[in-house]
């Protein structure tokens, strides 16, 4: 992976050194003698390498040096002016010394990158932890989704089971409420009939002579228990029984009716059987 970074910056340095050290001797070789221009080609070439090596040794123990650093980018600007420079002062062939005169630059950005590159290397077992983590986190995050996606499922399947099993309760009472409604009304209609008010009075007419019995609907709701009788108490007898009938029936202004009568006679702790009770109530009323 080193080499990945480092041969295109060693490559592009040859190059710039090479091309550099050749625009010199054959640039200054006009003017000066090519010994003297070969001396100053190679000192610009042996700056920029010197500096570049004492940079990679510094990063080789983990240190930096500013001024190392400025000194090399100064002689790799004076590199690439040289190649510039010659480029504007040729004659026909400006354009392809220009189109090389960045090289200098190119190659210490190359080595930059390489800098770059070795501050945030990680050895392969730090790599492959950092893969296990983030397998590990993907895995995770897909049971989650998974698990997430499973519990709605469940929830909407859940929900459209209430929905319907209320829905059929709510169908069931909406037809007993309409049921109860039409039997409540059919007796009603019955209770206000006068051919039913004359049909119960000439049937109670024998029972309670002279009175004409109301027939009232019955009562849908809770009813009040009625109160068992004493075990092995002692009976009444026909005459005490029809004094207590009497009295009962006579509490009262007009006179109670028979149902009205029973009622109070058992809510006051007496026990008679219902015939007996007819019975005596028959003898009061003769």
């Amino acid at each position: 992976m080193k080499a990945k970074t480092v041969l295109p910056a060693v490559a592009m340095t040859a190059v710039s050194m090479v091309l550099t050290l050749a625009v010199v001797v054959m640039w200054l070789g006009t003017a000066v003698p090519w010994p003297i221009a070969l001396v100053v080609g190679l000192g610009i070439d042996g700056g920029w390498l010197a500096t570049l090596a004492y940079e990679r040794r510094l990063a080789a123990q983990g240190d930096r040096s500013h001024v190392v650093t400025g000194v090399g980018w100064c002689f790799g600007i004076l590199a690439a002016g040289v190649l510039v420079t010659h480029a504007l002062t040729t004659g026909g062939s400006a354009g392809a010394w220009l189109a090389v005169a960045w090289l200098p630059i190119a190659a210490k950005a190359l080595w930059l990158v390489h800098g770059l590159w070795e501050r945030t290397a990680l050895t392969p077992v730090a790599l492959d932890a950092i893969r296990g983590i983030q397998q590990e986190a993907r895995d995770e995050a897909a049971v989650a989704r998974a698990r997430l996606r499973a519990q709605a499922s469940s929830e909407e399947t859940r929900l459209e089971a209430v929905t319907g099993a209320g829905a059929r309760v709510a169908r069931v009472q909406a037809k007993t409420a309409q049921t109860l409604a039409g039997a409540w009304s059919t007796l009603e209609t019955a209770r206000a009939g006068e051919e039913t008010s004359r049909a119960l009075t000439s049937v109670t007419a024998c029972v309670t002579p002279g009175v004409t019995p109301r027939w009232e609907l019955p009562v849908w709701g809770p009813m009040e228990p009625v109160a068992a009788l004493p075990p092995g108490g002692p009976g009444l007898t026909d005459e005490a029984l029809d004094a207590l009938v009497d009295e009962i029936r006579h509490s009262e202004v007009p006179a109670l009716s028979y149902r009205e009568m029973a009622a109070r006679f058992r809510a006051a702790g007496h026990s008679a059987s219902e015939v007996r009770l007819r019975a005596a109530w028959k003898r009061v009323v003769a």
